[in-house]
C-alpha cells in the first residue's frame, strides 16, 4: 500500500511528533498532504499552557502552524458535525465535542485521520491510520 495520501493529524500524534518520535516522523516524511484542524490547535495550546514549561511549548506549537496547512470549521464542517453527532446518538456511542468536530473535518475534506484513538472508528463516514 503506497503511503501517499491526504492526511489529517490528531492532537495525540502531534504530541507525539513534538516527542521526537521517529516513527511518526518517518510516516511523515513519506506521507503525500498533511493537514491540521484548527480544534487540534487549540487542544495543543491548552496542554502547552498548563504545562510545566509554557513558553517554550507556545513557541513550538508557533512553529508548527506555520509550516502547516491549518484547517478550520465553516458552514459545511457544521452540516457533517450535525450529521455525525446524530448518527452517533442514535448508536449510543458519543464522543467528545471536539473529536467530533476533527470527524466533520475529515469528512468535509475526504481525509484519512492520523490517530490513535480507537473511539473514532465508531464514526463510519472516515478512515482512520494509526500510526
Amino acid at each position: 500500500m503506497s503511503m501517499s495520501g491526504k492526511y489529517l493529524l490528531d492532537t495525540n500524534i502531534i504530541i507525539a511528533l513534538f516527542a521526537n518520535d521517529s516513527k511518526i516522523k518517518n510516516r511523515l516524511i513519506q506521507a503525500g498532504e498533511v493537514f491540521i484542524p484548527s480544534i487540534v490547535i487549540g487542544e495543543l495550546y491548552y496542554g502547552a499552557n498548563k504545562s510545566q514549561r509554557v513558553q517554550e511549548n507556545l513557541t513550538k506549537i508557533e512553529d508548527f502552524v506555520a509550516n502547516n496547512v491549518i484547517l478550520s470549521c465553516d458552514e459545511t464542517t457544521s452540516r457533517y458535525y450535525g450529521e455525525v453527532k446524530n448518527s452517533l446518538r442514535l448508536k449510543g456511542r458519543p464522543l467528545p465535542e471536539n473529536d467530533l468536530w476533527i470527524s466533520a473535518i475529515t469528512i468535509q475534506y475526504n481525509l484519512l485521520l492520523v490517530t490513535r484513538d480507537a473511539h473514532f472508528n465508531e464514526v463510519e463516514q472516515i478512515n482512520c491510520v494509526k500510526w
